[in-house]
């Protein structure tokens, strides 16, 4: 199995979440010292039009909101977190995440759901704290912030896309010196950065599921080769699900699918989610054979994990030297 020369971006995934609750400010203390190359940052608004880092445009999941604000579910029986200021939504309680309000921890064996003191925070005090690591280690760890639900924020009556650019020049971020990836699933969103706010951020085309929640998009049609080529005018790099990049053969081994290959033909970085060593993909025996297979034979050029000091020792086994982040990595850029 060849093992390309460059190294592999370690992209914490919601921070070291297999470790503490998600998209904490102590989660991602704790990936950056476990060695990750970014930290990423889901984005989604408050009912003041601040950006919370936060996975889902719901509330429930994820903290005590249902508990605390028991009349402000909407009729789906949901909390939202477009419903709440910036601060109320400091008074919840963030916990391992559950399966529903009031449920079971989605992995049980992480750090035990109901414990601990854990807030919400937003992007501009996750990029202080990054900035503060950066200075005092003299590392140079990047931000991936993803745009949630972007045409949904719109009918909500706020643009995430211009709230994040910013966000970012107020924070004195900028994309020729900063290392900085901007990911979505929405397809027409990413042409509006590209095109219509003319960042020169590189831009992650998110991969998921015709007919989801989380765009209109149509991932059939962007994963053929010419959807490939087409992509590659508007984005940088491809963020697709790892089962989208492999099948399992009828001997239970995990066999190359088309889309890496095609996606770097296309000049497209590819940067798969999501590695957990507690829900290890099918045809692999462990996160750490998962980790080499995708390196070795699909030549990934980053991925999202919970477990970023696994995944960052797995690259130090196969001998791969520590890149600085500076934007894509993989073929034609």
């Amino acid at each position: 199995m060849a093992i390309r020369s460059g190294r592999p971006a370690v992209i914490a995934h919601r921070g070291a979440s297999g470790y503490l609750p998600e998209h904490t400010l102590e989660a991602k203390a704790l990936a950056f010292g476990l060695g990750a190359d970014y930290l990423e940052q889901d984005l989604v608004a408050t009912k003041d039009d601040r950006l919370l880092v936060l996975h889902d445009i719901h509330l429930d999941c994820v903290t005590d909101a249902a508990a605390r604000f028991p009349g402000r579910a909407r009729a789906d029986g949901r909390w939202y977190a477009r419903d709440f200021t910036l601060a109320e939504i400091r008074t919840l309680q963030v916990t391992e995440r559950l399966d529903g309000p009031g449920g079971r921890a989605v992995y049980p064996g992480r750090f035990p759901a109901g414990s601990g003191s854990f807030r919400v925070h937003t992007l501009s005090e996750e990029i202080e704290l990054l900035r503060g690591l950066n200075a005092s280690t003299g590392r140079r760890v990047g931000l991936y912030p993803e745009i949630k639900r972007p045409a949904w924020h719109r009918e909500e009556g706020v643009d995430l896309a211009a709230l994040l650019l910013a966000s970012l020049a107020d924070a004195g971020l900028g994309p020729d010196a900063e290392p900085v990836f901007i990911q979505c699933f929405d397809a027409a969103e990413l042409r509006r950065l590209r095109e219509e706010f003319a960042t020169g951020f590189p831009l992650v085309q998110l991969l998921g599921e015709n007919g989801g929640a989380e765009s209109e998009t149509d991932y059939e049609a962007l994963q053929t080769r010419a959807g490939l080529a087409a992509l590659s005018a508007t984005a940088d790099a491809i963020g697709p699900w790892v089962g989208r990049l492999y099948r399992v053969d009828e001997g239970g081994r995990p066999r190359p699918a088309r889309l890496a290959a095609d996606a770097h033909e296309a000049g497209l970085a590819v940067h798969p989610y999501t590695f957990r060593a507690d829900d290890v993909a099918p045809g692999f025996g462990d996160f750490e054979e998962m980790v080499r297979w995708f390196v070795g034979e699909l030549q990934i050029d980053g991925l999202f994990t919970d477990f970023p000091d696994r995944a960052g020792a797995v690259l130090n086994e196969l001998g791969l030297v520590r890149q600085v982040p500076r934007g894509p990595a993989g073929p034609g850029h």
